[in-house]
């Protein structure tokens, strides 16, 4: 795992280090602008050649320093380059001031509100305006050129740190503008805007710089879900099938149980021993005509679902795909009001059975179950929580997704899995991850009938073999995104536990 950084984190772990004597800010800041110009020739070779033009946008603080840095390096490598402050230099951070007058020295600062005018083409657009300092909506001359460069003048646009116009820990848009970036370099470590929101969408190719910081936990139970350990997959050589776990899935009526064998397929697939579909008695026969290595069980009701868990073996169940509202509703509540209530994944249906009253659900879960909502579904179970993400962005820290699940879990006692592109998992006590299936693990082919139903199966069989809810859950989902990614353009749900064994074989 990674840790994903707020900005205030980031802050905390450089101006430890400068305190600690290990490194000056002068020094990160050089080595910062130093790491933008070896990226920007990374990104873009055909700019190393001869020299070119560029036009840097430094704003008032530290990230304004970067901008300088990489001004002074691209002017001594023969570049033409203009810079604009926006801000009175007398005022600047002590480093960025320094950096200020480096540059002051070998060139001078041009207008601010000419650089709006598109009086000098560019070959590079530096923004070095804010970064992750940025707290409220861009405005004035900084705005306007903002919106010039965003009509597609600029298209080798890099951002500094963060696109200018953003919030570092939400990922939103504060305002109505924000840098479109075709780079963007960070230092350090990943920070939340990065992977949430808007963030992605602006910040076009991304790359974090080492810039010589050591490693420090910032304790903030956050991170980006990343591979799974080697080993922690694997199966003892003296395994037997019940010691792999008995997953239970729960299907609806006749013509509605191809959700729930689409997540029956991935819990056998991701290892659980045995995988038994329970059926009711109008569909028996066309799920029998449909499955060969799954379990058959005629289960008609409530009751007989009790009389089903009397098996102890039965260690992990998946309610949700297919299943009905009405059908839903009444089972949910004999897994979950049981006297020994199990792993349970509730997704779909089992969630959309109790959108009205949200809170008789809350009442019957337990810290061993995993909700899965799309943002529909959590918009009907956590309403008040949407509203706050919904509200515009007026200040920063703006309201998070992570803000948003982790209240979420809080309030449901249980993990809960935030679909998305920028997917977050969180748990009661705090922690939680992010997947991100963004940048160089884009995987738009998950947008298809039938992944979401792969995905509560996979959790529901590492629940069955014996991972905690919330490893379970970022396992389930990194391998979910690596499997789109490893099939690729055609993607349909059934692939998905098909291409398992394939990424499993790379761990």
């Amino acid at each position: 795992m990674k840790e994903l950084l707020t900005a205030a984190q980031m802050r905390a772990i450089e101006r430890a280090a400068i305190e600690s004597g290990e490194v000056t800010g002068l020094e990160l800041m050089e080595r910062a602008g130093r790491g933008v110009v070896e990226a920007v020739f990374a990104q873009w070779p055909e700019l190393i050649s001869a020299p070119q033009k560029a036009m840097v946008l430094c704003g008032p603080g530290n990230n304004g320093g970067d901008g300088f840095v990489v001004a002074r390096l691209l002017k001594a490598r023969g570049w033409e380059v203009k810079v604009f402050l926006y801000g009175d230099p007398a005022r600047l951070p002590p480093d960025a001031r320094v950096n200020c007058e480096r540059w002051c020295a070998m060139a001078g600062l041009a207008p601010p509100d000419r650089a709006r005018e598109g009086d000098f083409a560019a070959d590079l657009y530096v923004d070095a305006l804010f970064g992750i300092g940025l707290t409220r909506p861009l405005e004035g001359a900084a705005l306007e050129c903002i919106r010039t460069w965003n009509t597609g003048r600029a298209a080798r646009t890099v951002a500094i740190d963060l696109p200018s116009g953003l919030c570092s820990d939400s990922g939103r848009r504060l305002g109505d503008a924000a840098v479109r970036a075709a780079l963007t370099v960070s230092f350090h470590a990943p920070k939340l805007g990065h992977h949430l929101a808007s963030g992605p969408e602006h910040c076009g190719r991304f790359v974090v710089v080492d810039i010589g910081l050591r490693p420090v936990s910032a304790n903030g139970g956050l991170t980006l879900v990343t591979a799974p350990g080697a080993g922690c997959l694997t199966k003892s050589a003296n395994a037997h099938k019940y010691s792999n776990g008995h997953a239970l899935i729960l299907t609806g009526g006749a013509g509605r149980t191809g959700a729930a064998r689409l997540a029956a397929r991935g819990a056998l697939r991701i290892g659980a021993g045995l995988v038994t579909l329970a059926v009711p008695g109008s569909a028996q026969q066309e799920v029998a005509r449909q499955i060969t290595a799954l379990m058959l069980q005629r289960l008609e009701d409530g009751a007989e679902l009790a009389a089903l868990l009397a098996d102890r073996r039965i260690n992990a169940l998946c309610l949700g795909p297919g299943l009905g509202v009405t059908r839903a509703r009444e089972l949910v509540e004999v897994v979950c009001g049981g006297a020994e209530p199990r792993p349970t994944v509730l997704d779909a249906d089992a969630l959309t059975a109790f959108g009205d009253t949200p809170e008789e659900l809350f009442a019957m879960l337990h810290e061993r179950c995993v909700l899965t909502p799309h943002a529909g579904e959590f918009a009907r179970l956590f309403p008040d929580i949407v509203d706050k993400l919904n509200a515009p962005a007026v200040k920063g820290p703006a309201y998070s997704k992570v803000d948003a699940t982790r209240v979420a879990a809080r309030q449901a006692g249980c993990v809960v899995l935030f679909k998305g592109p920028d997917m977050v998992i969180a748990a009661p006590d705090g922690r939680c991850g992010v997947n991100s299936a963004q940048y160089d693990r884009a995987a738009p082919w998950l947008a298809t009938a039938g992944s979401g139903d792969v995905l509560a199966g996979f959790i529901t069989g590492l629940l069955a073999r014996g991972f905690d809810p919330m490893r379970a859950a970022e396992t389930a989902a990194w391998l979910h995104v690596e499997c789109a990614r490893s099939f690729g353009p055609g993607l349909i749900a059934e692939d998905l536990p098909e291409e398992l064994p394939k990424v499993l074989r790379g761990l």
